[in-house]
């Protein structure tokens, strides 16, 4: 299969969405450092992709699964992340739907700015072409959490991904620096937070803990600093149980 396939589609959808997606409000630029960087933000279902590609200032590239890249492997993905979780009666639908979808999904993630993630040995592919991207001055676009409750703004971010920060180092002498997005579809926002900075000095299982705690502190701080709105969660679910967020006075931290 080519790499890039049906170009011209890939166009013809970009604009498409572009058009009749939100446009998102950009605020704290000024916490983007020159340079490559790694964003890590809120999933939010479709929205954070879909946001990540049509709003992120500079060049960039966002982790995607590599099931949604390749043909044969989109179906069992996209049922099992996406749909598994529908009630009996309407399963048959999205296990159709699921491989009607995997020709678009082909071109769309395989044209967008987007690295192949990887969760066997091949994800030294995806750390290395994200350490080349991030020493071309590209930022880095990552969404990690995973489906354990963190807070009602986030679930907790699988932590393997600061890995990349010590390989870049190794290759550059240079710190990562990892600016946390909060991504608030209800009020068309895209929020960007004071940076965790990689420390290489520290054992690389303490600091994966220590950066994806900050990074999810910041993050629900985002959130919580704009007036109360529905959250978009991680988890699949009917909009009507979208969790709201709460003031700064109400919060109580995961302890």
């Amino acid at each position: 299969m080519p790499r890039k396939p049906a170009k011209w589609l890939y166009r013809l959808i970009y604009r498409s969405v572009k058009l009749l997606s939100p446009k998102y409000e950009i605020i704290g630029t000024e916490n983007l450092p020159e340079g490559g960087c790694a964003i890590i933000g809120n999933h939010c279902h479709m929205y954070g992709p879909i946001a990540a590609e049509l709003y992120t200032p500079g060049p960039h590239d966002t982790w995607c699964a590599a099931e949604m890249m390749h043909l044969k492997e989109v179906p069992a993905y996209a049922y099992r992340d996406f749909w598994s979780h529908k009630p009996r009666a309407v399963k048959p639908f999205f296990k159709l739907l699921s491989y009607l979808i995997a020709p678009l999904a082909v071109v769309v993630f395989n044209n967008a700015h987007t690295i192949e993630v990887y969760h066997d040995l091949r994800v030294m592919s995806t750390f290395r072409t994200s350490v080349e991207k991030l020493s071309q001055g590209h930022r880095v676009v990552i969404f990690p959490e995973h489906a354990a409750p963190h807070n009602n703004i986030l679930c907790d971010f699988q932590e393997n991904f600061v890995d990349m920060a010590l390989l870049h180092y190794k290759k550059t002498g240079e710190a990562l620096r990892f600016v946390p997005m909060y991504l608030c579809p209800a009020l068309k926002k895209m929020l960007f937070g004071a940076p965790v900075v990689f420390d290489p000095g520290v054992a690389l299982a303490k600091e994966r803990e220590r950066v994806c705690n900050a990074l999810m502190d910041e993050i629900t701080r985002l959130a919580l600093s704009l007036p109360k709105h529905r959250v978009v969660p991680y988890p699949n679910m009917p909009t009507g149980e979208y969790p709201e967020s709460k003031p700064l006075t109400d919060y109580t931290a995961k302890p």
